[in-house]
């Protein structure tokens, strides 16, 4: 299986962002998609559920 790289909808057209994977395992910066950290899941929801306060 194949995983998809997500990029936030408020990324600006200058290519500087972060990109989540798409079961949440990973993040990666995409001026250099070919380094991804491993993260645990946990901790990306607990992230997003942060600042969507």
């Amino acid at each position: 299986m194949i995983m998809e790289w997500r990029k936030s909808s408020r990324s600006g057209s200058t290519g500087e962002c972060v990109e989540l994977r798409q079961d949440l395992a990973a993040v990666r910066d995409s001026k250099r998609p070919s380094v991804a950290l491993p993260v645990p899941r946990i901790a990306v929801r607990e992230l997003i559920t942060r600042l969507s306060r």
